[in-house]
């Protein structure tokens, strides 16, 4: 696949706010999922975003939805990323897709990111403030540049802020406290995290332009606790 071919699927996601997140041919060692034709995919290029920059098209597409709808934003990513793969020849994936797909791995590879102690990698323009929306799966080969050599901020990082404004200490070296941060995000004590989002993410000092608006952090908050 030309590089051409790559800036035209660039434009058709930028129409929503998401952009290609990089990609690269499968190896032999690969666990290779399907491609389109059913065969193992060659190579794959992911798609997400960079701050907040899909909201406003995934508001309106919102407002034209059922009031009950359950996970909107998977559903959008799906009928978005979907039909990028339909215009170009590829089969679309989603990180909730089951079997789970390695997407954190693929997206390592891709960028070249590694994770932050809160799970999230850590981008070195974007900070924590970005996502993988979806896949896009070739049964060809994607002509793509390697990714650069990447400062890991987090390595630079004395202070370690991420590890030290959360209550009840939801992340440690230890690992992610899932029943302890909802139990609190739930609690009388959790309206600063639904309304404003995560502390710990929120006090990291990397890539603060592309931080989520509170109302994008309180949609993903209301998601995480089930309200």
């Amino acid at each position: 696949m030309s590089p051409r071919v790559v800036d035209d699927i660039s434009a058709a996601l930028a129409e929503h706010g998401l952009i290609p997140r990089g990609g690269f041919v499968f190896g032999e060692g690969d666990a290779t999922p399907a491609g389109p034709a059913g065969r193992p995919a060659r190579s794959v290029l992911l798609v997400g975003q960079a701050g907040a920059a899909p909201w406003l098209h995934f508001q309106r597409w919102l407002k034209r939805q059922p009031t009950d709808l359950e996970e909107p934003l998977d559903t959008w990513s799906r009928e978005i990323v979907g039909g990028v793969a339909a215009e170009f020849g590829a089969r679309a994936a989603s990180p909730s897709d089951k079997p789970y797909l390695p997407f954190q791995q693929w997206a390592m590879r891709a960028e070249g990111l590694k994770p932050s102690p809160l799970g999230i990698l850590m981008h070195p323009a974007y900070g924590l403030w970005h996502a993988y929306r979806g896949a896009l799966l070739f049964d060809v080969e994607i002509e793509m540049q390697g990714p650069p050599e990447q400062i890991h901020l987090c390595d630079l990082c004395i202070g370690k802020p991420c590890l030290k404004s959360c209550p009840v200490d939801a992340y440690s070296e230890a690992g992610f406290a899932h029943q302890a941060c909802l139990a609190h995000v739930r609690g009388p004590m959790g309206a600063p995290c639904r309304t404003g989002g995560c502390l710990d993410r929120n006090a990291c000092p990397q890539g603060l332009a592309f931080r989520y608006p509170s109302q994008v952090q309180a949609f993903h908050m209301k998601s995480f606790g089930g309200f």
